[in-house]
């Protein structure tokens, strides 16, 4: 979803100008004043309207050396070269900078010795493949929500950063967030009582689409941008990053908003339940329309449901409510919230900030506070809310075997074909 900082699309079209205006270097970098060992050295894999926006954020931390992008757009990877380089060039402690590399293969980002840590900031369908890739070549990983296209492939993508011993943070920001992290720590504190319901305020999934074919735009390496999914013609709506219309409405390369808002809320909720690494027990779809509530029940009875009557997420208990969002934080009565935590209540992992907690994390080898388990069990969530609702019919879960009980069809979305040049290799 939109963040601060996100490249909207005349801000693009400036720096692609701007880009072709002013020459730049495209070299091997040198440090600024502090020495190798106190950076962390970069390579950013798409920058688009996210990866843009993490540019921007990450050039703030001098924590950080970008040495690297990637995009299969030349005009935009060019164009974020040349801003990257601009702000190191003024920077007085960047004084020996000697430029940024750019490719159109992340596959050359990750062969680079010098490179520590990526992030990810490409369409889902791309997540896994990389995000896998990445981990074998011993790079750390930032990756953006939803972690995965399928609930197969988040579970690989937990395996290969398990296997590798990789620090991964899924970019589900909230948990970064003051007023999410004391509601979920409320909640978790018993300070209303026991939960008997949780409200999610999300959009509907994803849904296939045929759209006619349009010319490639000269620089942009189509084939690439498809990678794993079916083959189809080029159309600009297909690869539209935009909000609103877009890849991220279409089932072969999103889940929709429910998992792009899903990958937020959902997660509030599994926090504030304490459910991380685990899920819901059965699944059952809106009856008619998308008006109508999903709702997936857990083992212990606690229904939580998608409906609109909530802002953002709505933790139901028996002795109050809490509801949060970004900048709205409120409960019933008011006195809940007013109340500071206690010796004896739950403290949750407290961030310093997302790209802050990663870097930390690169540095001390601790797990982020959205680590890759984290976000493979909310984009499972995610995933499932879909299945049911595709196939119109409720579905059972076991969370501990993850896989579908007693449906061959729906167990069939579990995964999905890829090309086969695009098989995950963990």
């Amino acid at each position: 979803m939109p963040t601060t900082g996100s490249i909207t699309r005349r801000k693009f079209l400036t720096r692609a100008i701007a880009a072709t205006a002013t020459p730049y270097v495209l070299s091997i970098p040198a440090w600024g004043k502090r020495p190798p060992s106190e950076r962390i050295t970069m390579g950013i894999i798409g920058v688009g309207n996210m990866g843009g926006g993490h540019v921007d954020t990450l050039m703030s931390h001098d924590e950080v050396q970008i040495v690297a992008i990637c995009d299969v757009d030349r005009e935009k990877r060019e164009s974020y070269a040349h801003d990257v380089s601009e702000h190191y060039a003024a920077n007085a402690e960047w004084a020996d900078y000697a430029g940024i590399d750019t490719y159109n293969e992340y596959e050359h980002v990750l062969e680079r010795d010098d490179i520590d840590a990526v992030l990810i900031a490409v369409p889902d369908h791309w997540h896994a493949a990389i995000a896998i890739a990445a981990c074998r070549a011993g790079k750390d990983v930032y990756c953006e929500k939803p972690l995965s296209l399928t609930i197969h492939e988040a579970w690989e993508m937990v395996r290969a950063a398990r296997r590798y011993d990789r620090v991964f943070q899924t970019g589900s920001q909230q948990r970064s967030s003051s007023e999410f992290h004391k509601a979920c720590s409320l909640v978790r504190s018993g300070r209303i009582g026991r939960i008997t319901k949780v409200t999610v305020n999300i959009g509907e999934p994803s849904w296939p689409k045929v759209l006619p074919k349009e010319p490639i735009p000269d620089g942009f390496d189509w084939d690439r941008w498809l990678g794993p999914t079916p083959w189809y013609p080029y159309n600009f709506e297909r690869r539209n990053g935009d909000y609103g219309a877009g890849w991220r409405f279409i089932r072969d390369t999103s889940g929709g908003m429910m998992t792009d808002w899903g990958a937020h809320h959902f997660d509030i909720a599994q926090w504030g339940l304490g459910m991380d690494g685990s899920g819901p027990v059965e699944i059952i779809p809106p009856v008619a329309s998308g008006d109508d509530p999903l709702t997936y029940m857990y083992a212990d009875g606690t229904p939580v449901v998608r409906a609109s009557d909530a802002n953002g997420v709505l933790f139901t208990g028996t002795d109050g409510r809490i509801e949060v969002n970004r900048g709205h934080f409120r409960t019933w009565p008011e006195e809940i919230g007013q109340e500071p935590l206690g010796p004896g209540d739950v403290r949750l992992y407290e961030s310093p900030g997302h790209h802050q907690d990663f870097i930390n994390c690169v540095r001390t080898r601790r797990r982020p506070i959205a680590d890759v388990e984290i976000g493979a069990s909310t984009v499972t969530v995610c995933h499932l809310g879909n299945i049911a609702w595709w196939l119109r019919r409720p579905i059972r879960w076991d969370p501990q075997k993850r896989e579908i009980l007693n449906d061959a069809e729906a167990g069939r979305w579990v995964d999905r074909p890829r090309r086969a040049a695009y098989r995950l290799h963990a």
